[in-house]
């Protein structure tokens, strides 16, 4: 995680309230410095300070500025820094080619730890010198006074109508949030001044769609919407605009994406769509049933089967998990999101603060990453669920793994953000009021991470000169903060922006939208699961075909492996 994706990941809001407690912290040190040698605040928490705000500010951060920030002796400082590097405490970057010169930064840790501190700072300073006031600090970490933010306006209707032939016509995913907007077209209209024709298609008809009208001399839409792993493609391939070529990018306030969202509507460095959905999938448990079972939340795959099996009771028809398993696209997206928990992304991508970098993807020298020791290991994880998932767990893919747990059916279920309103507004369901969400449960060599899903809308490349302006203004509309928070309070749960999970009235109606983020703030949203290469969906196929035939016992895990491993390597151009 580098400066600018941090900076893109901390709300501003929340950026400049950790600013203020820490220039309080060192001019406060300050003081105590001069009041006694004696009270001098000690060379690591002088060096955490210089580093996080270096981090915050985009500074770059040697081993000389540091030393020097740290006030100590050479000797003292330069060792104190080590032992923070031993401590995983300080992270080092090479800056040249010989690793000869590099840059220091605040580890992911350092950076959770100073949160914490800060936290503690600002409540306490609020309870001491406001009179005792204190605020609720149930679910609490910083950022709070940007959770705070004033309930966002109505949308207001363009200025000018726009001007389009014909009206709007907008190609997407039939899935729950795009149909909330279908179901307020006719608000939209007014909005922007003109008729919206939507058509909405299953996630591999969308696809088979965006191709047949990619090959037409004329785009028969003005927007379309993009599954996330598709953006690689459809930028090699010319199938959308690239947005700064149309349009001033600022208009759209990247800051306030989630940025794992921000990042996966980019290919080599240019945005190719606005994120419309950013939908994680998380672990959805049924709260109820892990206490009166006395069982905490599993934070570990090894967890996360002992919760299932104690909760598996067929004879009382309660499963323990569902996932998706279907052949095909459904269990191979599985496939990739469990090596991912297992601490493998499914390409040789290099480590960084963050996970993995996904920065150089444009340069094609990736090769896939399947029969491994971590793929064995989410191999044998995924037999293991089958012990306790429903007897059609083989045919569930997105909704079927949903529907039963919202009938009370399944303890357990991954699932993305946007399929919740199945149990959170149906007011029969057992699991409403009832849902705890989590991130990935993660395996040995993993950490928790909530895989980024969704979708962003883009521009067709082959979209009429004489079209492009009224759509650029048209998709501002539709994925503004306003849109956003109508599309939430009118059942959606999904939100790609900070400001709309902060508002207070969407917080209202969800506990999932403080819980993404949350997640988001730990850095635990995470796109690099599904890496956005042209190849991916072949990849995805592929395991999605030999995995269920582990599943299904026709072959065992070591054979899945290899198979997937040199059908995957052969979708893949021989390096130049």
């Amino acid at each position: 995680m580098n400066e600018e994706t941090f900076n893109q990941l901390m709300p501003p809001q929340a950026r400049a309230d950790m600013l203020s407690v820490l220039s309080f912290i060192e001019e406060f040190g300050d003081e105590l410095e001069n009041s006694s040698d004696l009270l001098a605040l000690t060379p690591n928490l002088r060096i955490s300070a210089h580093l996080i705000r270096g981090h915050l500010e985009g500074r770059l951060i040697t081993m000389t500025s540091l030393i020097g920030a740290s006030r100590a002796p050479y000797a003292t400082a330069n060792r104190r820094i080590k032992d923070m590097q031993e401590a995983g405490l300080i992270d080092q970057r090479p800056r040249t080619a010989t690793g000869k010169s590099f840059s220091l930064h605040p580890s992911v840790h350092l950076m959770e730890q100073w949160t914490q501190l800060a936290s503690r700072v600002h409540r306490m300073a609020s309870a001491h010198f406001n009179g005792g006031a204190t605020t609720d600090t149930t679910e609490y970490y910083y950022g709070e006074s940007y959770m705070k933010a004033k309930s966002i306006p109505p949308m207001e209707v363009l200025a000018e109508p726009l001007k389009l032939a014909g009206g709007l016509r907008v190609l997407v995913h039939g899935d729950p949030t795009f149909m909330v907007m279908d179901n307020l077209k006719r608000q939209f209209e007014q909005t922007i001044g003109t008729q919206i024709h939507q058509r909405a298609f299953s996630i591999d008809r969308l696809r088979e769609e965006t191709m047949r009208n990619a090959n037409r001399k004329s785009s028969n839409y003005d927007i379309i919407a993009v599954d996330l792993p598709w953006v690689g493609g459809f930028a090699e391939s010319n199938v959308l605009m690239p947005l700064d070529d149309v349009m001033d990018i600022a208009r759209i306030d990247p800051s306030d994406f989630h940025t794992a969202g921000w990042q996966a509507a980019h290919w080599n460095g240019r945005a190719f769509g606005i994120p419309a959905q950013t939908t994680p999938e998380l672990l959805f448990y049924r709260k109820d049933l892990f206490t009166r079972a006395g069982i905490a939340p599993p934070a570990t795959t090894h967890e996360l089967l002992n919760a299932a099996k104690a909760l598996h009771n067929p004879q009382r028809g309660l499963h323990g998990i569902a996932w998706n398993a279907a052949r095909g696209t459904a269990l191979g997206h599985t496939v990739l999101m469990t090596l991912a928990d297992f601490g493998q992304p499914i390409l040789d991508l290099k480590p960084n603060a963050g996970g993995f970098d996904t920065q150089d993807l444009a340069k094609r020298n990736y090769r896939v990453t399947i029969d491994t020791a971590a793929g064995l290991q989410a191999a044998e994880f995924l037999n293991e669920l089958l012990k306790y998932s429903p007897p059609d767990i083989l045919s569930m893919s997105w909704y079927e793994r949903i529907r039963p747990y919202a009938a009370g059916r399944i303890a357990m279920a991954y699932g993305y953000t946007l399929l919740a309103p199945y149990f959170e507004l149906d007011d029969a369901s057992p699991a409403k009021g009832q849902t705890g969400y989590l991130p990935h449960p993660a395996g040995p060599n993993g950490a928790p991470i909530a895989p980024v899903g969704g979708y962003v809308m883009g521009i067709p490349a082959n979209l009429p000169k004489e079209r492009v302006a009224a759509a650029v203004e048209a998709l501002l509309v539709f994925t503004s903060p306003p849109a956003q928070k109508l599309y939430v309070q009118n059942g959606s749960r999904t939100n790609p922006r900070y400001s709309v999970g902060s508002d207070p009235d969407v917080r209202r109606l969800s506990p999932i939208f403080e819980a993404v983020d949350a997640m988001s703030w730990r850095d635990e949203l995470q796109f690099w699961p599904r890496p956005p290469i042209p190849e991916i969906c072949e990849i995805i196929q592929i395991c999605g075909e030999e995995f269920h035939d582990m599943l299904r016992g026709i072959i065992s895990p070591q054979k899945a492996l290899r198979r997937a491993q040199e059908r995957a390597d052969a979708t893949l151009a021989p390096p130049p």
